[in-house]
């Protein structure tokens, strides 16, 4: 049942946060942001923003490198204007947050620039937020504060030498040689971008092969490109410190050997930025690294304190920030509400190429938790892949050996995460090979390859279960 006239306060302008905010206003409430790093938080100040807009012009650098196979000659020549990358970097990064700020003010959404922090109860409400010497009584109060880059002992960022991902753009150079400490999302993304944008990278990874926790077959074909375009990737290898040495830095690893280079770029995790806000006193639990426990529907274990985005450790996705936020103003504003289902969240890495999944994944597969049959097509045999110089990459689809539905998928390809919403939208939708087959696609396009891998995963004398049964 709805609720009207309630009071929110949300600390926290991110993703999260201003999508409850918007949420929570269009439901009729009060609401007021309380937020202290800009609105739309790391995600557009330091973070998903700027590093996919460097990003951007990376991926022309990498057009450029291939454009000799496309018969023009001399544009592989180009250089990077690094002040005037970074400049537009920072300058995209705070018009986004312009665009945020014109939307909730549109919305009637209050903004209070400061650090919020749970105080108990106050003015009849049943929770406060203090921000300064000001108190601010709720109804509902959403947590949204995100998280921070993870500091490795013995590595402390100085910003000039050894660098967070957030100090990167505070440069006036492009890294000659760039060593990059991590090779998980984070790492792999700027360490195909600064190879594209020039830099000779060298890439130190703690596992057998880069992207530990993704695809296996989609890491092998991004760690082969890495190699082949002349990145150093260091595999079961673990760094102890990085130090200054002159203009450079020097990274040790744990079997004493040591790695030199210009720059290095720490990307080892991200912790919670909780704390300061008076969550256990509140009665709000954490878990061990300081993460905000959450349900379903984005509740935390005091009444009316509710929590969303990186602080909750739960799957660290802008998406998914926005998602539980939405989550949250819509359960607690009495709206019905489906609860967070991860399973069909569709995730992009914006290496070149990108690699994009959704749904089930092979290893569950592999361990017995999902009975699928798996079709994987090559990118190579594509006509527009072909057209465009494209040869790296593959569609593969994961479907009900039973029913024939989709389940899940992954793409490896440029625009990755434009391709990957056909499979998202089978995933949610309950569709079958059969019907994603029968679909047309543009000829030639890349998107033919989904429907031509779903035509190879149909199996006419298969019985069908009725449509949207459960997989089994």
């Amino acid at each position: 049942m709805r609720q009207p006239n309630s009071t929110v306060v949300i600390v926290g302008g991110g993703p999260g946060g201003y999508e409850a905010a918007l949420v929570a206003a269009q439901l009729g409430a009060q609401v007021t942001v309380v937020d202290s790093d800009g609105l739309g938080g790391a995600c557009v100040l330091t973070d998903c923003v700027p590093s996919k807009t460097l990003i951007a012009t990376s991926e022309t650098m990498g057009l450029l490198r291939g454009s000799a196979a496309l018969g023009i000659q001399g544009a592989a020549g180009g250089r990077v204007d690094a002040p005037r990358l970074y400049g537009r970097v920072k300058a995209l990064a705070l018009a986004q947050s312009a665009d945020v700020a014109a939307r909730l003010a549109a919305e009637g959404v209050k903004v209070i620039r400061g650090r919020g922090r749970l105080t108990g109860q106050a003015g009849g409400h049943a929770v406060a937020v203090a921000v300064g010497d000001r108190e601010i009584g709720a109804d509902v109060v959403l947590i949204a504060t995100g998280g921070m880059p993870r500091v490795m002992p013995g590595a402390e960022p100085d910003g000039e030498r050894i660098l967070t991902w957030r100090q990167l753009y505070d440069l006036d150079e492009l890294p000659p040689e760039l060593i990059v400490v991590g090779s998980g999302v984070t790492g792999a993304e700027f360490a195909s971008a600064y190879q594209a944008l020039g830099s000779q990278v060298t890439l130190i990874s703690s596992r057998e092969r880069v992207l530990p926790q993704e695809d296996a077959d989609a890491a092998v074909v991004l760690e082969d490109v890495f190699r082949r375009r002349g990145m150093t990737v260091l595999s079961r290898s673990r760094a102890a410190s990085a130090r200054r040495e002159g203009d450079g830095v020097l990274v040790t690893l744990t079997d004493g050997r040591a790695v030199r280079g210009t720059h290095c770029l720490l990307t080892v995790g991200v912790m919670p930025a909780t704390a300061g806000l008076g969550l256990a006193e509140a009665g709000v639990a954490v878990d061990g690294r300081g993460f905000v426990e959450v349900d379903k529907v984005s509740r935390t274990t005091a009444p009316g304190v509710y929590a969303a985005g990186d602080c909750t450790g739960v799957l660290m996705l802008a998406s998914v920030a926005a998602m539980q936020g939405r989550i949250a103003m819509w359960h607690a504003l009495g709206e019905a509400v489906q609860p967070l289902r991860l399973d069909h969240v569709a995730a992009t890495i914006f290496t070149e190429p990108e690699v994009a999944t959704v749904g089930v994944d092979e290893a569950m597969i592999e361990s017995g938790q999902v009975r699928a049959e798996v079709v994987k097509l090559a990118l190579a045999t594509n006509a527009r892949a072909k057209m465009q110089g494209f040869r790296d990459g593959f569609v593969k689809l994961f479907t009900s050996p039973r029913s024939g539905r989709i389940l899940g998928g992954v793409v490896v390809a440029p625009r990755a995460s434009e391709l990957i919403l056909a499979i998202s939208i089978a995933v949610e939708q309950l569709l079958t090979v059969d019907q994603v087959a029968h679909t047309f696609a543009v000829y030639p396009s890349l998107s033919g390859s989904l429907t031509e891998a779903a035509r190879r995963a149909m199996m006419p004398e298969r019985p069908r279960a009725p449509f949207g049964e459960p997989a089994q």
